[in-house]
């Protein structure tokens, strides 16, 4: 069975409609899901000092995920304030990860023979891991990055080299700018890229052809962590049956990204990104 890590951001989600704060982050989402699927996950990421640190812990000490390798400051843990509209979830700011962004993670060679166990490495941009990716090259395991939804070029330019699976969310942009930034950042080195496009589905590039996939449609309660959970229950199934069966490329990717879609509507039936909502 494989193994994986989410490296980078956990938040709380601050619901301020209803005073409520969720665990949530990237990062955090990836290792909590590929839990939720039956995958050995961990997340090493950096905690603050306060009450919003000691909820997201307290959660992932429930859920049974290794956080071993984490950092502890005193400080701010990342924190996002958000509300709901219609099921939708819409962010109205953060500080923007909080002792994450100012102390960074600076992985040490300890870290990096921990990681090195591991068989898919998940990161994304608002995880403060570029400076890390080439060490992380450099252990020949595979990873993910999530570029979200505003990414700039120069961030692609950058980052696509150096993983193996790129995800973007691309309700934003037009057809034509899209199918361009697939065909970029695959040409730029990832192996494969999916684009994320909301209530459209999601479409996937390989480098030989395109796949799509219709999404599964629920009445959301919350839309909150939509995005990595496809991503995760993508991931999960493609490098667990690729290990198996490289000769059926094909089929593995249709089906994997079959899972993600509906892993995702499930998420969607969820308050938070997986629940645990504190009242604060």
């Amino acid at each position: 069975m494989v193994k994986v890590i989410g490296l980078g951001d956990n938040v709380v989600d601050k619901y301020e409609h209803i005073r409520t704060m969720y665990p949530g982050g990237n990062a955090l989402n990836f290792a909590a899901y590929a839990k939720k699927i039956g995958i050995n996950s961990a997340f090493l990421g950096a905690f603050g000092s306060d009450a919003e640190a000691d909820h997201v812990q307290n959660t992932i000490h429930e859920l049974g995920l290794d956080i071993s390798k984490c950092r502890h400051f005193n400080g701010e843990n990342g924190c996002a304030r958000v509300t709901l509209e219609d099921g939708d979830r819409v962010f109205l700011g953060s500080n923007e990860g909080g002792v994450l962004r100012e102390n960074g993670l600076n992985l040490t060679q300890d870290d990096l023979e921990y990681i090195k166990t591991f068989d898919l490495l998940h990161a994304g941009l608002y995880g403060y891991t570029e400076p890390e990716l080439d060490k992380i090259r450099a252990l020949s395991i595979p990873i993910s990055f999530d570029f979200s939804d505003d990414f700039t070029i120069e961030e692609v330019e950058r980052i696509a080299p150096k993983v193996d699976f790129s995800f973007f969310s691309c309700s934003h942009l037009k057809t034509d700018e899209m199918l361009n930034l697939v065909m970029k950042a695959h040409k730029l080195g990832s192996e494969i890229v999916v684009v994320t496009m909301g209530e459209k589905g999601a479409l996937l590039y390989d480098g030989t052809k395109f796949y799509s996939q219709e999404p599964e449609l629920v009445e959301a309660v919350d839309t909150m962590g939509a995005g990595d959970s496809l991503i995760t229950a993508f991931l999960i199934n493609y490098i667990s049956k690729i290990k198996e069966n490289e000769l059926d490329r094909e089929n593995i990717i249709k089906e994997s990204l079959n899972e993600g879609a509906i892993f995702s509507a499930k998420t969607c039936l969820v308050e938070g990104s997986f629940g645990y909502g504190k009242k604060y």
